[in-house]
């Protein structure tokens, strides 16, 4: 059972401060009318600063980034023409209806509350928040898989053990976004983001590489870091905020497995390994079916870059071998209804997409967020604070921080950000590692408390299906403590790593080689 709320005349004040924000975030309009009006203050605020002439040099081309009117014949046109493109190129939006009609199949068949049940009985109660925290974190590593399957995971996992299910979605999300630069194992992230730190670092070292691993150490350590903040602000902060779970949403009954479910279990075990074995054949053997030719390695392969339909044909296979062994489903009519019955619960998100995409894509066409992110690193160089090195690194991870809640992707901010930093910070004689390190310090503290995080809509779909009609400013309010805590926590132990003068990754130490 959940802890009792704080009584009122015992409440601290950072606890006083979430309510305040989530009395103020729930006055604001529905989510999808929010984003609207969000979309028109673009569109007003790129005619002001048109008209004011505001622009900066882009770091990477050279070339002047202009701020562009979108309250304009042109501007007007563009925005016409493009409603559905928008619409139909929101990019979770086809990643998640499309890992939702396979993983419908499994929950359809009764695989995904066998499943859940599984893991419940065979965690106890004390390690749960743990579980869910740490499962998050090693979730991103394929993909956007955490913000589809996880994140509704966690708060099933919570609600069938009689915890508020909010707390479970909250500390899912607090994993799979809070935590997305903390891992055990390496993804397409790391090499993405090495990619975009080596070219900005030939700049001042012309020929150096910066390879995939290069934060491997820091990140692992980041991962232990996260679990345990992660579980520690869910049991004493968020849990006790929320109180006892007084929804309509009745939880899954926590009960052994019978024979047919462990039969069907076991032809998912066996449909999956098989799926497994195929991929790793594609992908592992010389001129496997799955590897590029290009560049035939595993991170390149087409596995990782068609990951959502895997997720789909994983689900699919799995969801049915599940439904023949434990004899659930009898023909294709009952597979069809249960992918029908997914998708019609995404009706909100759906709508909530649709506005989100518009502003997204008007946001982006201005170039607000380039200007807001060039005019700030430059406010950082003007600081002078080239003697500490710590104060420097703790000063890109606020920077970067705040960046983050305009501009969420990584990559894009690291393309923007990266060319003013690593050559900077280089010939101050620091790593360009180092410096990729606390800038991934900074990208993942503050995606689970902004609104423009592309999965923010999601999210709050998938609360409202325990607390119908889910604020914004509840969702704030939820996961603020995680930020706050991850941001402070992983700051420190930043700045601690540098003081030790350790290795961030292999081969990869705090200052260049003479």
């Amino acid at each position: 059972m959940s802890l009792a709320p704080t009584p009122t005349g015992s409440r601290t004040l950072f606890q006083r401060f979430l309510s305040v924000i989530e009395r103020v975030g729930n006055t604001l309009p529905n989510p999808s009318t929010l984003f609207a009006l969000l979309a028109g203050v673009v569109v007003i605020c790129s005619w002001i600063f048109s008209r004011m002439g505001v622009s900066v040099l882009h770091p990477a081309t050279g070339q002047t980034v202009p701020v562009v009117n979108l309250l304009s014949v042109e501007g007007l046109h563009r925005m016409l023409l493009n409603v559905v493109p928008n619409f139909v190129g929101f990019p979770p939006l086809g990643t998640v209806l499309a890992c939702l009609v396979g993983i419908a199949v499994a929950e359809r068949t009764g695989l995904v509350t066998a499943g859940l049940r599984l893991i419940v009985l065979a965690t106890p109660r004390r390690w749960l928040a743990s579980v869910v925290v740490f499962g998050g974190i090693l979730s991103h590593s394929g993909a956007d898989v955490g913000y589809v399957l996880f994140i509704p995971l966690g708060a099933a996992m919570f609600h069938a053990v009689g915890r508020h299910p909010l707390a479970g979605l909250a500390a899912a999300f607090a994993g799979v976004s809070g935590g997305f630069s903390a891992n055990i194992v390496l993804g397409t992230i790391d090499a993405l983001l090495a990619g975009i730190t080596q070219a900005a670092a030939a700049v001042v070292r012309p020929g150096i590489t910066v390879n995939p691993a290069a934060n491997w150490y820091f990140l692992i350590a980041a991962s232990v870091l996260i679990t345990v903040v992660g579980t520690w602000v869910t049991e004493r902060i968020v849990e006790p905020r929320l109180g006892s779970y007084t929804g309509d949403a009745k939880p899954e009954v926590i009960k052994p497995l019978g024979a047919d479910e462990k039969r069907g279990l076991w032809y998912a075990v066996f449909a999956t390994l098989g799926v497994t074995a195929l991929v790793l054949w594609g992908t592992l053997t010389e001129g496997g079916f799955l590897l590029d030719p290009k560049n035939p390695v595993f991170l390149a392969s087409y596995f990782i870059r068609g990951l959502i339909f895997f997720i789909f044909f994983y689900g699919l296979v799995a969801g049915l071998a599940y439904g023949i062994g434990a004899r659930t489903i009898r023909n294709d009519n009952d597979v069809i209804r249960g992918m029908d019955a997914s998708v019609s619960t995404m009706g909100s998100y759906i709508v909530m997409a649709f506005f989100a995409a518009q502003f997204l894509a008007y946001f982006n066409w201005t170039n607000l967020g380039t200007v807001m992110a060039v005019k700030g690193a430059g406010a950082i160089q003007a600081l002078n604070l080239q003697g500490s090195p710590i104060l420097l690194m703790v000063s890109l991870v606020l920077f970067t921080a705040v960046v983050n809640l305009v501009i969420g992707s990584a990559s894009a901010k690291w393309t923007l950000l990266a060319p003013i930093f690593v050559p900077m910070f280089m010939l101050l004689g620091y790593s360009p590692e180092l410096v990729q390190g606390a800038y991934r310090v900074g990208d993942s503290c503050t995606n689970i408390i902004t609104p423009l995080n592309q999965y923010f809509p999601l999210i709050l779909g998938f609360a409202a299906r325990y607390v119908p009609n889910t604020g914004i400013g509840t969702m704030l309010a939820t996961m603020m403590p995680y930020s706050i805590a991850f941001l402070v926590s992983w700051t420190l132990m930043l700045m601690a790593w540098i003081a030790l003068g350790l290795p961030v990754g292999p081969g990869a130490g705090l200052f260049l080689p003479q």
